[in-house]
């Protein structure tokens, strides 16, 4: 009997060291791997391994990890322990903006697919507290469903600088938007923007789905669409934001872009 608790055990490690966040179904398994893992192996031997990056900044950092869903997705994941969207601790004036570390970690999804991929396929994804498996805050960092884009590109444009309901549906449900000019989000926090932007967000965010995705305007120029739907608890639809996402589409636009 204690040579197979042994083996469970081990491979358990082993599905944690590749990334398999969600194998063992433990709602702390994120957590575990971050904290228990990352970030001592960061510190002690300067390896972040498992996890392909660990940035300890001094008001909190962060861990970049290969999730074991698809080719090219990544989480961005907090090294503090923060439970999810509806923390007050991503709200706090000093907080860091995850979602532009997670931005900038869209470059390990160009690696893993091979070529620098159109920042409007490029997309970052929290789910809602009643949505999510992990019970630490993660970002999902991959491509957008061919179905969303498509619908972004012919509706993109009118998108303003203030929240207003997407003309469409994406994936089937109803989201809010806001148009956003920069190459990055070093100057602006979309979770601030949605407790701020949105009645009635900062007392609700536990039941918010919040996705953000690359732009460019006619004119050339960088932003980003940012979106974001509400959950009801106990219903019979509640998925995530993550569902604006498809796991497989870095790869496959890489390999149709041009010289591959």
């Amino acid at each position: 009997m204690r040579s197979i608790a042994f083996l469970l055990v081990m491979l358990l490690v082993a599905l944690a060291s590749a990334g398999t966040v969600h194998a063992t179904g433990d709602p702390n398994a994120l957590w575990h791997i971050v904290g228990e893992q990352c970030v001592p192996d960061r510190l002690q031997h300067a390896d972040p391994a498992p996890c392909a990056e660990v940035d300890l900044g001094a008001g909190g950092g962060w861990a970049v990890l290969k999730d074991s869903a698809g080719p090219t997705q990544f989480l961005l994941i907090p090294t503090d322990r923060t439970s999810g969207i509806e923390d007050p601790a991503i709200l706090a004036p000093a907080a860091p903006n995850y979602f532009a570390a997670a931005w900038r970690s869209t470059s390990f999804v160009d690696e893993r697919a091979g070529s620098t991929l159109p920042r409007e396929w490029l997309s970052l994804a929290i789910n809602s507290e009643y949505a999510r498996s992990q019970n630490q805050l993660h970002i999902h960092v991959d491509c957008l469903r061919p179905d969303v884009h498509a619908a972004l590109t012919e509706h993109g444009a009118q998108v303003g600088s203030t929240w207003a309901p997407f003309p469409v549906p994406l994936a089937g449900h109803r989201y809010d938007a806001i148009s956003v000019k920069g190459d990055d989000l070093d100057a602006v926090n979309p979770f601030v923007m949605l407790a701020d932007g949105v009645a009635g967000a900062r007392d609700d965010m536990a039941a918010r789905n919040l996705v953000v995705v690359g732009s460019v305007d006619a004119g050339g120029q960088p932003g980003f669409v940012v979106l974001t739907d509400r959950v009801v608890a106990g219903s019979d639809d509640v998925t995530g934001g993550e569902q604006l996402q498809d796991h497989d589409s870095c790869a496959r636009l890489a390999a149709e872009s041009p010289g591959k």
